[in-house]
């Protein structure tokens, strides 16, 4: 008798543990508020949090929260602090949603650093600035094309930023690469190209401007402040007119006291 109530107690055990596991398997997002019955269907955030989201609805907020380039993508549930794991949640997302959500991440974590695109539309890769904000002349390290970090437009060779937007003659072109190629110097007043074959660096161009050739600045004597030698000279007669204005001043002060007094 005993082993008969046994064996009804254990036939009913299991009749009801299937059940109870399906309750157990089954939840109702609380995104679409639909029953789901599959346990796979169930969005796990790496064991960060646990939340009844469907997979459904968990990548189409992670495709709406990438559209406004949200990379660091909140949990949905109002109670919850934690974020959304991309490694977790890649083979959710796929392939494609899964780059983008890189990007934007990549992209937020370089707002506060100088950065720009490839302006080759077929590239547009992100190129971040490693000169310390002085940075010109770059190279797209995927399609390696020279380009100006400055003004974001292909290189143009010894042209200036706002000039290089005004090019339309490809002779312009060809002549600045020239020009670049041969070091040659713009006059900062006219603008015209000057080369200098030997000779002082201090040269004047046909506009009567009188410029440096090393550095491309303005000068109105004949030395420049970009040399070291220049700035040494500078000093010296500097320093030898100080000192003849003291010993001018001291002689005059003697030769007065040593006028005698007149009666």
């Amino acid at each position: 008798m005993g082993n008969t109530q046994q064996k009804l107690a254990q036939n009913q055990s299991e009749q009801e543990s299937p059940v109870a596991e399906s309750s157990e398997e089954s939840f109702t997002c609380e995104i679409c508020i639909e029953p789901i019955l599959l346990p796979n269907k169930k969005f796990k955030n790496q064991n960060l949090c646990v939340h009844p989201f469907c997979i459904d609805c968990m990548v189409k907020y992670i495709s709406v929260k990438l559209e406004d380039n949200v990379g660091n993508i909140p949990c949905p549930s109002l109670s919850c602090e934690k974020f959304l794991d991309p490694i977790s949640c890649r083979n959710l997302v796929g392939p494609q949603l899964f780059v983008r959500w890189s990007d934007v991440l990549c992209e937020s974590s370089v707002l506060g650093l100088a950065h720009c695109y490839c302006p080759d539309r077929r590239c547009s890769v992100l190129i971040l600035d490693e000169c310390g904000g002085n940075a010109k002349r770059s190279k797209c390290p995927n399609c390696k094309m020279h380009f100006c970090f400055q003004c974001k437009l292909p290189w143009h060779s010894g042209f200036q930023c706002d000039e290089s937007r005004e090019l339309r003659d490809r002779n312009d072109v060809v002549f600045g690469v020239v020009a670049e190629a041969n070091k040659w110097k713009r006059c900062p007043l006219c603008r015209h190209f000057v080369e200098l074959i030997e000779g002082c660096k201090i040269v004047k161009c046909r506009c009567g401007a009188s410029f440096c050739y090393n550095c491309g600045k303005r000068v109105h004597r004949h030395w420049c402040s970009c040399d070291s030698a220049s700035v040494l000279c500078i000093r010296v007669i500097h320093g030898f007119t100080i000192i003849f204005i003291l010993l001018s001043i001291f002689f005059i002060f003697r030769n007065l006291n040593s006028i005698p007094p007149k009666n």
